[in-house]
């Protein structure tokens, strides 16, 4: 069987109304693209048995894999189970061994099952029980002919994310690469880059970020961050890497310092490793900022000792402590703005008897007129002086935040990486 496309839907009120964020279906969709099979529609669609009905349909007829995440439960709104029934015209039947499966885990729990959690083990006729070994609510696999194409395969699975992915581990991703999934493995490398606007990143990879072009590069932005995703298909995992490493390298090479890191990594991740190569600590001070440059490189250090990802001088975190400042009208009211962020990064260097001493001063008010953005200084104090650079407010005021506490840590990053290089 060729797996071409397939579909993912998430079900509940809570997610079509916006009280939870749908982190399943992301999940799942990263899932099936490793398994090489391309995921072309997600559908969000509420506890409602009609809605439900319809969007199995219209799925099935659009996509090889459908796989579907909550509505299992014993709940009267938990309907998937009956949607997916009615949907593909098959009756529910009542499954004597997953009866028996949730009967004893109430058993193993000492505490007696209520009679509505019969219906979790009712499944449509033809289908057959995905093993959920610590819940409630078995998950359903099930085929749909269609006229003139391979049937379609389905998957239902709870929305609990836990069962979910134990679930899709055990017994769905084996289901599919045995089906051989599409034929193919597509792979992603993420590229991680700091210090330069969208449209100034792109237009130094100009022939990169294009459509059509393999393997292929993909530009997204969040909180001032940028990252490049290259993506490749090909028949194994080694033939994906072989074709994405020569894009990655012109990448490095055009890009150069702008690049600090790869996949999972923040800005945070590569001033820890730099701190720790060079043997020195940070502590900081900030007033505007919300406490951002504490609490990512408290973060970045614990995950980086955590995960042996560096060497500690002395056992101890590169990161030595933080203050945060509370930004009131009287401090952006000192005359001289540029000196107090020099004393505040001098201060916190010699508080906390950190090697380096990062600051971040008050920000000017944001003004919602016509007028030209304030400006806000940040300091980097060193044994060998203070260095104070300054930028202004334009932009996005969601996002001015995390920008200006990245660019604070910048500023750690690219002194650190000049001594690097200077060696």
């Amino acid at each position: 069987m060729s797996i071409d496309s397939a579909e993912v839907i998430a079900v509940g009120d809570e997610l079509t109304c916006g009280e939870r964020t749908d982190t399943n279906s992301a999940w799942i969709s990263r899932r099936l693209t490793e398994l090489g099979i391309p995921v072309r529609f997600h559908t969000t669609v509420g506890d409602d048995q009609a809605r439900i009905v319809g969007a199995i349909r219209t799925a099935v007829q659009r996509a090889d894999v459908v796989v579907l995440s909550g509505g299992l439960g014993p709940t009267a709104d938990d309907l998937t189970r009956a949607g997916l029934a009615e949907a593909l015209g098959q009756p529910l039947i009542l499954d004597a061994d997953l009866l028996l499966h949730i009967e004893q885990l109430f058993v193993r729990r000492r505490r007696p099952m209520p009679e509505r959690n019969r219906v979790q083990a009712m499944r449509p006729d033809g289908s057959r029980p995905i093993p959920n070994p610590h819940g409630t609510a078995p998950g359903i696999e099930i085929e749909q002919e269609r006229p003139d194409r391979p049937p379609c395969r389905l998957f239902s699975l709870p929305g609990v994310p836990a069962e979910l992915f134990e679930m899709w581990e055990q017994s769905v991703a084996p289901a599919l690469a045995a089906a051989g999934g599409a034929g193919r493995v597509i792979c992603h490398r993420e590229i991680k880059c700091f210090g330069v606007g969208e449209s100034q990143l792109e237009s130094m990879l100009p022939d990169l970020i294009v459509r059509g072009r393999e393997p292929s590069v993909g530009i997204t932005v969040h909180a001032a961050t940028i990252a490049l995703r290259i993506t490749a298909a090909g028949k194994t995992a080694n033939e994906c890497k072989e074709a994405i490493e020569p894009i990655a390298k012109i990448i490095y090479n055009s890009l150069g310092d702008l690049v600090y890191g790869e996949g999972e990594d923040e800005l945070s991740d590569a001033v820890v490793r730099l701190l720790a190569d060079a043997r020195l600590t940070l502590a900081t001070a900030e007033c505007g900022t919300a406490g951002r440059l504490a609490h990512w490189m408290a973060e970045a250090g614990a995950r980086n000792v955590v995960s042996g990802g560096i060497s500690l001088r002395d056992s101890m975190n590169p990161f030595r402590g933080g203050m945060v400042v509370p930004d009131t009208r009287a401090e952006r009211d000192v005359r001289d703005v540029r000196e107090l962020v020099e004393m505040m990064a001098t201060g916190c260097r010699e508080q906390f008897g950190a090697d380096l001493g990062l600051a971040i001063g008050p920000l000017p008010p944001l003004d919602d007129s016509d007028a030209p953005p304030g400006e806000f200084y940040f300091a980097l104090a060193t044994a060998n002086g203070v260095t104070v650079l300054h930028d202004n407010t334009a932009g996005h005021p969601a996002i001015l935040q995390d920008r200006i506490a990245k660019q604070a840590l910048n500023l750690v990053r690219m002194h650190l990486l000049k001594q690097w290089q200077t060696k």
